[in-house]
């Protein structure tokens, strides 16, 4: 037993996920609608263990982080230069979707289509809501409804008031480390189950939609897959280069948070897989990637909040023959920048965004109903999308601050440390 165990930890992690990836396909398109209700409850186990760990692994990873970085580089400067790459790479990531949609024009030709049922237009929250919002009136109610951008300001307010007592909470801050560190190692645990979610939510979501959901759309569907793969490997991969650093090996190091962002569709589950893949795989220092990627979960959305209203925004003047202006096309990009941030911890943020951003534009909002039908499988790669940037600004930011170790990102691995346990118990 112990040696099948040791051999099935050789395997290296991405592809034991891309394995199951692929039997969890052909077992749903062979078993078709059953598969949901009997492959889904393995999926919701492992998202449901992912969630579990994510809040408190971003309470302790953040007051220690805070607590660790006094000192040594100014909190300020590297949340601000972390803010200034999100909003970077969300404008190149708008002018991709733009550029993508008006080439392929996907709204062209797809029929007429029905609205979904359940679809109403969401109500956005102005922006000083959301930035009220981000203050907990309760802070154990953030911790246990996990909205993370208020756990981030306590537990930054925390940390500052920490090294303010100075040696008076030693103990405690050193309890904090424990805490951290403890969490790391209950991450671990869980994501050698990734494999087995992988698997539940494959068949289950291939089971359930079939492909013939997707033909009427097939040509939105792949506007946004292709548009999602150029921005990640020239937009990424080019910046990447300018800063010295190989592109190969950062998407090798960031694999696994790449693979569960797309079998789960969610920023928030990818959390502890997208910060172990950062610091274990990629070298970023620990203290900055605790604050950084958190913030990057919940605010950077390449996928959902850039790349994707762009590109429904030009299907619904397609679909409508309605010709864009140029102030349209900036408003469309002013919008979906600056609309990623001020949706921040919103639920349903892709939907959300295209409807801040369609509002904006003066385009019709019904036409965000007819795409909910495929949004489960646009939200895959959007989600991927999305967590790809997260890891990346952090890597940038470390090179540009002194905080990326080069050893660890040259010889980037893909096991994100689960390897190392095997071997202590052999």
């Amino acid at each position: 037993m112990k040696t099948l165990i040791s051999a099935w930890f050789r395997i290296p992690f991405w592809q034991r996920v891309l394995g199951a990836f692929v039997l969890g396909a052909v077992v749903g398109w062979l078993v078709g609608e059953p598969a949901g209700p009997w492959f889904q409850p393995l999926g919701t186990l492992y998202v449901n263990l992912i969630k579990m760990i994510a809040t408190p692994l971003v309470f302790f990873a953040v007051i220690n982080a805070v607590a660790a970085l006094h000192g040594q580089k100014s909190v300020a400067a590297l949340g601000g230069r972390t803010f200034l790459w999100f909003a970077i790479t969300a404008a190149l990531a708008v002018g991709v979707g733009l550029v993508t949609a008006a080439v392929l024009r996907p709204g062209l030709g797809v029929g007429q289509l029905h609205v979904a049922e359940p679809f109403k237009p969401r109500d956005v929250p102005g922006p000083m809501q959301v930035l009220l919002d981000v203050v907990p009136t309760n802070p154990f109610a953030a911790l246990a409804g996990g909205k993370i951008l208020q756990v981030i300001f306590f537990a930054g307010l925390l940390g500052f008031a920490l090294v303010k007592l100075g040696e008076k909470t030693a103990r405690l801050r050193e309890l904090v480390r424990e805490a951290s560190d403890a969490m790391i190692q209950v991450t671990r645990f869980v994501l050698e189950l990734t494999p087995l979610g992988t698997f539940g939510l494959i068949a289950a979501l291939v089971g359930t939609y079939g492909f013939e959901r997707l033909l009427p759309l097939g040509r939105l569907v792949f506007a946004l897959y292709l548009a999602c793969a150029l921005h990640i490997v020239f937009v990424y991969g080019g910046l990447l280069l300018a800063h010295g650093l190989n592109p190969l090996r950062f998407f090798r190091g960031a694999a696994p948070g790449m693979q569960v962002a797309f079998v789960s569709s969610s920023s928030f589950a990818s959390l502890p897989v997208s910060l172990r893949s950062v610091t274990h795989n990629l070298g970023v220092n620990k203290d900055y990637a605790s604050f950084a990627v958190p913030l990057g979960a919940s605010i950077k959305m390449d996928g959902c909040g850039a790349i994707y209203p762009a590109i429904a925004s030009l299907f619904v003047a397609q679909y409508f023959g309605l010709e864009l202006s140029a102030s349209q096309y900036f408003i469309i990009l002013l919008a979906s920048v600056l609309g990623s941030f001020g949706t921040a911890g919103v639920p349903g943020t892709a939907v959300v965004m295209a409807t801040v951003v369609l509002s904006s534009a003066g385009l019709p909002l019904e036409g965000l109903g007819y795409l909910l039908a495929i949004d489960r499988v646009l939200d895959m790669m959007r989600t991927l999308t999305n967590v790809t940037g997260q890891m990346l600004v952090p890597v940038l930011v470390a090179r540009e601050e002194g905080l990326l170790d080069e050893a660890i990102y040259n010889r980037a691995s893909t096991n994100v440390g689960l390897e190392k346990d095997v071997a202590k118990a052999e």
